[in-house]
């Protein structure tokens, strides 16, 4: 542990490590916080929630988690094919089923797990079947800028979990570059072999970059791979983008059918953490026979079922969407008002969503400036520096007021112009 001890030291020393904060209470948008640090308790206005739709304190929501614990208890106390399956886990199924259009869906945890059962399901399958041999190579291949929990799956779906050493056909996995797909079309035609089986990942929206996937683009190269699996990531896609909020597909004025018929298999990723008020994930598809081996996979027979309350919240939230799609028009009005907002203060707001990241000149440090922000104005944000383009990571939601985001643009300009004083007086 000597290493770690000695890393970690010089990490503080280089001032690597991230302000901590503890929350104590939220109303709404505002919240109190309290600095690991000093002590220091603070009123401040919160610009780093990915409560999206603003539906953590809506009161349906949370009456439902607290009838789920009435009903079932805090938790289900197993894994869901042997005893922790629940109604409320169908119930949310079903509802997922029906908003992303795609007729199955499996639960699971987190995003971490479900992608890394995806990948055991889709290269290794499961159990050794009597007469049945896996003979087929899996191609894999993700968005450079794909999410953390999609380069972890990726990266480790040579070898099923739980096994030392794998015996299934080798999984080669190649990066594209971000959202280009024409070099996604010159990886396909270099790499894939005619018994292949392909899938291609992708966030939906980029959690950094606040972009959107060239989704009809990316179907119209795969539909020259027929059977290629398409996964999206909807981590920040669902309840964000689209007339109401289902997603990509929506966004881009199609339905999952029509990635079906041009021979390529759709899969969405769902997450509860962003617009369902929640926690967890699921994994949608038209393909009935993907479940069982979902269902099977070391992340969902190996880990507790999804609890009670987090599945009711989630339910509800998905419900509560589907009733309100004016939800999502305000959250979408609102990113656009930012965004303007920010051009006109001449601040670099890249990407075309909710999640606003704000890149600064390579000379500030965007943790001093999120520090100078909370400190001196109240206004909380996401400070990024440890990338190649250091920025601010802002999310706008839906219960954001007009006033609220002037109150960030001017302490923006405020903290902008003290910190780049110094340079301009030079």
């Amino acid at each position: 542990m000597q290493v770690v001890k000695e890393y970690v030291q010089r990490w503080y020393e280089s001032g690597l490590d991230p302000d901590e904060y503890i929350c104590h209470q939220k109303w709404g948008n505002l919240a109190e916080i309290e600095s690991t640090a000093t002590g220091k308790r603070q009123k401040v206005l919160n610009f780093c929630s990915n409560d999206v739709l603003g539906l953590v304190q809506e009161e349906a929501i949370k009456q439902a988690a607290i009838d789920a614990i009435l009903q079932y208890g805090t938790s289900n106390s197993s894994c869901s094919v042997l005893s922790g399956r629940i109604e409320l886990h169908r119930q949310l199924e079903n509802e997922i089923s029906e908003f992303k259009h795609l007729s199955h869906t499996q639960l699971f945890i987190n995003a971490w797990m479900a992608m890394q059962g995806l990948m055991d399901a889709f290269c290794h399958l499961a159990i050794p079947v009597p007469g049945f041999q896996h003979t087929r190579e899996a191609l894999i291949l993700t968005d450079v800028l794909n999410h953390g929990c999609i380069v972890s799956a990726v990266v480790n779906a040579g070898t099923r979990s739980g096994k030392v050493f794998g015996h299934s056909p080798r999984v080669r996995v190649k990066a594209y570059r971000h959202c280009n797909v024409e070099d996604l079309s010159r990886k396909l035609h270099r790499y894939a072999r005619p018994d292949d089986r392909i899938m291609v990942v992708s966030d939906a929206v980029f959690s950094m970059d606040g972009d959107i996937a060239p989704l009809p683009d990316m179907l119209e190269v795969l539909q020259n791979y027929p059977g290629s699996v398409l996964l999206m990531d909807e981590a920040h896609a669902s309840g964000a983008i689209g007339a109401t909020g289902r997603g990509i597909y929506e966004h881009f004025d199609i339905l999952p059918q029509q990635a079906i018929e041009k021979g390529i298999v759709p899969l969405i990723m769902t997450t509860f953490s962003k617009f369902a008020a929640s926690a967890g994930a699921a994994i949608s598809s038209h393909v009935a026979e993907l479940i069982p081996l979902l269902n099977v996979s070391p992340t969902s027979i190996g880990t507790i079922s999804l609890a009670p309350p987090l599945t009711a919240a989630a339910l509800e939230s998905i419900r509560q969407v589907r009733q309100h799609p004016e939800l999502v028009t305000k959250l979408q009005e609102n990113a656009c008002y930012l965004r303007s907002r920010l051009a006109e203060k001449d601040f670099v707001a890249i990407g075309e969503t909710n999640v606003v990241p704000v890149i600064l000149p390579s000379d500030i440090n965007p943790k001093v400036f999120g520090r100078h922000l909370l400190e001196k104005h109240g206004i909380w944000v996401s400070p990024i520096w440890f990338i190649a383009k250091p920025r601010l990571r802002i999310t706008v939601n839906a219960l954001h007021t007009k006033e609220e985001m002037e109150q960030l643009v001017a302490a923006m300009v405020a903290t902008r112009d003290l910190l780049y004083q110094p340079m301009i007086s030079a």
